[in-house]
């Protein structure tokens, strides 16, 4: 690879995600433009987007999310291998990117992947891109897995949560990683004595479990409420999170980026599609609050784009 290239890194973390675009957005303004980019889960969907010169329509979409319209796009399959098909939110990728080679966008775009039965790592750099993309957001039991050229694959976020190895791989000298989850979790508190007193089963709940109506039933499972405790697509994220949490501070510790922007994303939930202005925002803010150090390292290393250097 030609020496210089700028590598950016989008971890994964559902809806906050969105928070990718915001980032992009003051990189871009700053005249930071990536050569390299590598996406996990939802930051495979932002950068592939970004990479077909797609993110408008992306961020368009995002901001026009509804509670209403993200449970819209939640087409449930109880029979399968996830809680959601996911074809919905497929037809509206395809009206946008159908017919697009991963090996056709610029600049160079890898979604990662993780195989099931083996856990291997898998780069996904050519074929379509929408396919790509699935098969990097396909969080385990909630979306259905990909089959890509023999492979079941599913959510990139269990072995590279933020891939900045895959940036270095590929022949970035500057990496620049963004972490959606690191005020999120905590940081491996143990609780030697907590209290565990069970908590009381309260009449509403009661009733509740001998109300009729199986689609109550349903989303009440699935999404909790009340005083039923949280469902299940909320335990299966919210563990999911913190494997992952636990895994990119490892990957990071191990192989740190150049830089890293973490935007303040906490109180915002997985399933939080809706709040994609506070989001993007936020991205948008984190990413300012670097920008001067990040041009002053590239101009540094004489890493930015045909030589040139970056000017405020």
């Amino acid at each position: 690879m030609a020496k210089g290239k700028i590598g950016i890194a989008f971890g994964g973390g559902a809806a906050r995600g969105w928070a990718h675009i915001g980032v992009l957005r003051a990189l871009l303004q700053a005249g930071i433009v990536p050569d390299i980019i590598a996406g996990t889960s939802i930051g495979a969907v932002v950068g592939g987007c970004y990479s077909a010169g797609r993110l408008d329509e992306l961020e368009g979409f995002a901001r026009d999310l509804t509670r209403r319209k993200v449970f819209g796009y939640l087409d449930f399959n109880l029979t399968g291998s996830g809680l959601i098909t996911g074809q919905r939110v497929v037809e509206r990728l395809e009206g946008h990117l159908a017919g697009i080679d991963i090996k056709q966008v610029v600049p160079r775009f890898v979604a990662v992947a993780t195989e099931i039965g083996t856990g291997q790592e898998i780069w996904v750099s050519r074929g379509s891109l929408v396919q790509a993309m699935r098969a990097s957001y396909a969080i385990p039991g909630i979306f259905k897995p990909v089959n890509i050229e023999g492979r079941w694959l599913f959510d990139g976020a269990l072995v590279n949560p933020v891939p900045v190895s895959v940036c270095r791989a590929l022949g970035a000298r500057y990496v620049i990683a963004v972490n959606l989850n690191s005020d999120l979790c905590g940081r491996g508190t143990v609780l030697p004595e907590a209290s565990l007193t069970p908590e009381p089963v309260s009449a509403s709940a009661k009733a509740e479990e001998t109300r009729p109506g199986a689609r109550k039933l349903l989303q009440r499972q699935l999404f909790g409420g009340g005083d039923s405790g949280p469902g299940i697509s909320t335990v299966m994220l919210d563990a999911f999170n913190i494997v992952q949490d636990r895994i990119a501070r490892s990957r990071l510790a191990g192989d740190p980026p150049d830089a890293i922007i973490n935007p303040k994303l906490a109180g915002i939930g997985l399933f939080d599609f809706h709040r994609a202005d506070d989001l993007i925002g936020l991205g948008l803010a984190a990413a300012n609050r670097e920008i001067d150090d990040l041009k002053r390292e590239i101009n540094a290393r004489r890493v930015v784009n045909g030589g040139a250097s970056l000017h405020s």
